[in-house]
């Protein structure tokens, strides 16, 4: 049997992420969670009052967006893997933007039809809407049309910069180039003032994406001293910006009066759930319905916010607290799955069909360079040993993990 058909029978039989997906929805309800009880938004009170018991764990939950990013990087790796340039844009497209123009679509329908969160309406012209149909409104200062949406230009930027890796070639060494140059890149640019620099280091974040992709290297190959050195760099350095995330999202006055050790806790967890998927301690886990969750993740993420805390508002004097943003959660997981079932399955395939034949248009009327001359089989590198793929499945990625 040739190294080519070893590698195929080995992925096929490789089984799928299932607890990838169960992190992701995991992540994903923590998010929602802090928006609906750990905000005082939605309720024009202090949260904390109503839900007494459930606040003091609701207000960490804007931790699952950390959560998230190191997904997108451990997946963005794994499906970037033996992809061209065009064929890593075509799948991040065709993936992202159905379920995000729906969401658009149904958020400025709603923020239209219960107008009494002005807070959440910061648009003020039609175009505004128009240019948040790009997901790049946050380059061009327009505000988003849902809050959440800030950390898909996050993503966006991640995207930019893995296709650099893409372009050279995903292998084993190029990937450890750019964790190592990303990692450098990050931790120089709060302080260069280079302001480029800074805006596509992203210091605040890149950690998580650069251990992400750590991690898929220990899967797809084995962990190692070298890649087990970049995990813990990265976890490090991400205990730098703990503190401002907290005042980010709690405000400062709460936040000075909270410890930050739960954070640091959640993020150790959400590393360690990682690390133990990379190893494949949880590849037993095969539950369907993980799977059929993990796919509602992202319309879920995309809808929830603004759509969610302004019907909470509106209802928040009719029906009991508890009771009302339960209902609310089903109901965005309905919608999410409506999202997902009748827009981005049908949508997305009909886009990556359509791009794809753009892609191949290019190719056919692009110059082919010319053939270098051949090297002697005495110039010719030695041929250095495949290590085995463990695994190529995938395992729907989230925006926030398509992630």
């Amino acid at each position: 049997m040739s190294g080519r058909q070893a590698a195929r029978r080995s992925t096929a039989s490789a089984p799928r992420l299932v607890a990838l997906d169960g992190v992701r929805i995991t992540a994903a309800l923590i998010v929602v969670l802090y928006h609906y009880v750990g905000l005082n938004s939605a309720w024009g009170r202090n949260s904390g009052h109503i839900f007494p018991t459930l606040h003091p764990f609701a207000v960490w939950g804007w931790l699952g967006v950390e959560i998230f990013f190191i997904v997108s990087g451990f997946v963005i790796c794994m499906s970037a893997w033996g992809r061209t340039v065009g064929d890593f844009a075509v799948s991040r497209a065709s993936r992202l933007f159905p379920a995000y123009w729906a969401g658009i679509a149904i958020t400025a329908l709603a923020l239209w039809i219960l107008p009494e969160l002005p807070e959440l309406k910061k648009i003020e012209q039609w175009s505004d809407i128009l240019v948040n149909l790009t997901m790049m409104q946050s380059g061009l200062g327009v505000p988003n049309l849902d809050q959440s949406y800030w950390t898909l230009f996050v993503e966006f930027k991640f995207y930019a910069l893995f296709a650099i890796v893409v372009l050279c070639g995903v292998t084993y060494r190029n990937c450890i180039l750019f964790c190592s140059i990303w990692t450098l890149a990050a931790v120089a640019a709060p302080t260069t003032g280079f302001k480029l620099l800074h805006f596509f280091a992203v210091p605040h974040y890149a950690p998580y994406f650069i251990a992400g992709i750590a991690f898929y290297l220990m899967r797809r190959y084995r962990p190692t001293p070298l890649l087990w050195g970049i995990v813990i760099i990265q976890f490090l350095l991400a205990q730098h910006y703990v503190r401002g995330r907290m005042n980010t999202n709690l405000g400062t006055h709460l936040s000075e009066s909270l410890p930050t050790w739960p954070a640091r806790l959640i993020l150790l967890l959400g590393f360690l759930a990682i690390a133990a998927i990379a190893l494949g301690l949880f590849d037993r886990i095969q539950w369907r319905w993980l799977t059929t969750a993990g796919s509602l993740t992202y319309p879920l993420y995309i809808i929830h916010m603004a759509l969610g805390i302004a019907v909470i508002h509106h209802f928040r004097d009719r029906v009991a607290p508890a009771p009302l943003v339960a209902s609310v959660v089903l109901g965005m997981l309905i919608l999410a799955w409506l999202i997902h079932r009748f827009v981005e399955r049908p949508l997305s395939q009909r886009i990556r069909s359509g791009l794809k034949r753009g892609i191949q248009e290019i190719r056919l009327n692009t110059p082919a360079p010319r053939q270098a001359a051949t090297a002697s089989p005495a110039d010719a590198p030695a041929a250095r040993p495949v290590l085995p793929e463990r695994d190529m499945a995938r395992a729907g990625d989230h925006p926030v993990s398509r992630i």
